[in-house]
């Protein structure tokens, strides 16, 4: 079971999605938007590729936790997915997912031309807690719930 997970913006959908073993979420590709019918084609494309599951879609909510304009069009995007496609999409809240990864890019010493993944390493931020959750509750389910998780 592989998630694929999408950062979306106006002009560019940041791409990761899990390894095969549901730990690790790792960025693809960035792709440049170039209308509806190219960028489902090339999603459809990386779902084949790395055999996809899942979708989840990240959705810039406010500071206080509403959704705004940026939210609305994430999540129509979202609604158009479910249209087009025979697997789940979640929306999860990503706020300050791009400005983490730019940062995280920046402190690592990458380059400019690295710095260009940003929307993909966003959406593995993006996907990466769920992962993380995922594994932690089938921990719990796996030791019939008596296992203690370090904070």
């Amino acid at each position: 079971m592989r998630i694929l997970a999408i950062d979306p913006g106006e002009r560019r959908l940041g791409v990761a999605v899990s390894d095969p073993t549901g730990i690790i979420a790792v960025p693809v590709e960035v792709i440049q938007r170039r209308g509806w019918a190219k960028d489902l084609a090339r999603l459809r494309h990386l779902m084949e590729i790395y055999q996809v599951t899942e979708i989840v879609v990240g959705l810039p909510l406010t500071e206080s936790g509403t959704v705004g304009p940026q939210a609305r069009v994430a999540a129509r995007f979202a609604e158009r997915l479910r249209a087009s496609l025979a697997v789940p999409v979640t929306e999860v809240d990503e706020r300050y997912s791009t400005v983490a990864a730019e940062r995280s890019l920046r402190e690592s010493g990458a380059g400019r031309a690295a710095r260009r993944r940003r929307d993909a390493v966003a959406a593995a931020l993006i996907l990466q807690p769920m992962l993380d959750r995922a594994r932690r509750n089938e921990t719990l389910r796996g030791s019939g719930g008596d296992a203690m998780l370090a904070p």
